[in-house]
């Protein structure tokens, strides 16, 4: 048995406020699935200091490290407890936007599943920057850098010796095999590794790749990077410190000013300040800075430090219903990360890449509306949910400052289903959904379909506004690319000023296709080595021992 990265922990060791300098060479600002990669990588060359800065607590939690109680964390001191405004397109619900606030982020309380993206969302991205580093060939040799790959041999994709733990979920419970049968009997073949060749094509259904070790322990960006590195003189991490805005010289950014318990403070950064706060809070901080559309920013009162329009804009998230339910005959307590099967599909086939991602709820999974509407039975081991998924909605919201107190949390305009594509992509996904639940194969777990039923036309449609919700998978804020609505070029400075970049899921110019964790540390990686190249470090990231 390997032990827990978390067991040799004294208490509060990444709490170091008796020891927080004036001055850093780096100060990352969050400690999510980015942060604590691009911390990490930066501290690795002794010859420099850096601060990590995150809102949020330790992530030595049961709750926390047990990735089967993953859910549990929602709603909690863990979650910044994000809602989306008021929408018609959701029949005016105000669906929640969880997002970690914690060391680790997301990564710490997710469900540990990694879906490293398609070919196509790389090659999107390099196009959009403009640079051939963020190539689906490019990333392919950062993923076989980074993972410890435990299943079916492919060297062209997979890497064996890296950090991080990756599996296939074990013993899965036994409805799994038979939803594989109803997927194949309407046309998503099997395949063994969800993340290789399936993901240069046209998807499949699978078993997810999961972040887990010791049988439901979980492998997190801070458990992983951050931990085996908090004995580092050159690193420090402060927890509980909210950043309430960039400091300045001219154009220069010079550092952050951050409150801890009541009490304000300002470091300073002699290199560069590294925004990883995630798809919300990062165009919030940038906008209390004074970085975004001059309209917006003097709506508040907030004098402009640098016009840029796109800060907050094309917000996309994959949509998640709650979704496709049955009873089961026989109650069957989750297992693993309780998401032990998933499948990318395409709505029609003229598309180029999967545009449906639904995701096996190992409970009942309803809405605020829905879970009432449909009788939900109670308890998680009595019902299991189909939840379809959109991976490329069209839709696009807008994340906007409530006011210029840092305090105030921000206005999140989701839009979710917003255009008659989402719609329509939708409605086909709630219908493979059923016709693999209700196979002939899924037969022995089923007692009764809970919902929604035979839907047709409108009532269809009115139950994916009511069941709508977010996959979780907050990005593209501030985005890359080289437009006028682009925040970031393809090294992830920001436009127009110094000393300051972005490295979080806010930079992805189209949101990646599959769970975000894995993109997302990908972008901590390529800050990694951005910057190492740019202050020419003398030990090179891509060469860093395990």
């Amino acid at each position: 048995m390997t032990s827990s990265p978390l067991s040799d922990l004294s208490p509060d060791r990444e709490i170091m406020t008796e020891t927080i300098r004036s001055s850093y060479d780096f100060i990352v600002c969050g400690g999510g699935s980015a942060g604590c990669v691009v911390a990490r990588r930066l501290a690795e060359n002794p010859n420099v200091n850096v601060l990590l800065i995150e809102a949020g607590g330790s992530d030595r939690v049961p709750s926390v490290i047990d990735s089967t109680q993953w859910m549990w964390n929602i709603g909690t001191e863990r979650d910044w407890g994000f809602k989306a405004q008021s929408s018609p397109t959701v029949n005016g619900r105000t669906p929640l936007l969880p997002m970690g606030k914690l060391l680790g982020g997301g990564s710490s309380i997710n469900g540990s599943v990694w879906a490293r993206g398609h070919k196509n969302d790389f090659e999107f991205w390099a196009e959009e920057a403009g640079d051939q580093a963020w190539n689906y060939e490019s990333i392919l040799a950062i993923y076989r850098r980074i993972e410890k790959w435990n299943g079916p041999a492919d060297p062209k994709r997979r890497g064996t010796d890296g950090l991080l733990n990756i599996l296939r979920p074990e013993d899965p419970i036994p409805l799994i095999a038979d939803l594989i049968k109803g997927a194949e009997a309407i046309g998503i073949p099997f395949v063994e590794d969800i993340n290789g060749a399936a993901m240069e094509g046209d998807g499949g259904c699978s078993l997810p790749n999961v972040l887990v070790q010791n049988g439901n322990q979980r492998v997190s960006m801070s458990a992983t990077y951050l931990h085996p590195y908090m004995d580092r003189p050159n690193l420090h991490i402060l927890l509980c410190a909210e950043i309430t805005g960039l400091a300045f010289s001219g154009k220069r950014v010079t550092g952050v000013n951050f409150v801890r318990r009541g009490q304000s403070f300002t470091v300073s950064a002699d290199k560069e300040v590294i925004l990883s706060l995630g798809a919300i809070n990062t165009p919030k901080i940038l906008m209390l800075s004074g970085i975004g559309d001059e309209a917006e920013l003097k709506r508040h009162n907030i004098a402009v430090r640098q016009h840029l329009p796109g800060v907050g804009k094309n917000f996309q998230d994959h949509i998640l219903l709650a979704g496709c339910c049955w009873e089961y005959i026989v109650p069957e307590p989750p297992r693993n990360n309780a998401a032990e099967f998933v499948f990318y599909a395409k709505s029609h086939p003229g598309l180029k890449t999967p545009d449906l991602m639904p995701v096996l709820e190992e409970t009942p999974f309803g809405s605020e509306v829905t879970a009432k509407e449909f009788h939900l039975p109670v308890g998680p081991a009595s019902a299991w949910t189909l939840a379809p998924g959109l991976a490329r909605p069209d839709s696009r919201g807008e994340v906007k400052l409530a006011s210029s107190n840092p305090f105030d949390a921000p206005l999140i305009f989701a839009n979710f289903l917003s255009t008659d594509t989402d719609m329509k992509a939708m409605v086909r996904c709630v219908e493979m959904c059923r016709d693999i639940g209700n196979s002939e194969f899924c037969a022995p777990y089923r007692k009764r379909e809970c919902m929604p039923g035979d839907l047709k036309g409108a009532d269809m449609e009115n139950f994916i506004r009511n069941a709508a919700g977010t996959y979780f998978h907050e990005s593209c804020t501030a985005k890359m690319g080289r437009d006028a609505m682009s925040v970031v070029d393809g090294n992830l400075k920001v436009y127009g000023l110094e000393g300051l970049r972005i490295a979080d899921a806010s930079i992805m110019p189209a949101i990646s296709t599959g769970n975000t964790m894995a993109p997302t540390v990908i972008i901590g990686e390529r800050a990694g080595e951005i910057i190492a190249a740019a202050y020419n470090f003398s030990n090179s990231t891509s060469a860093a021992a395990a």
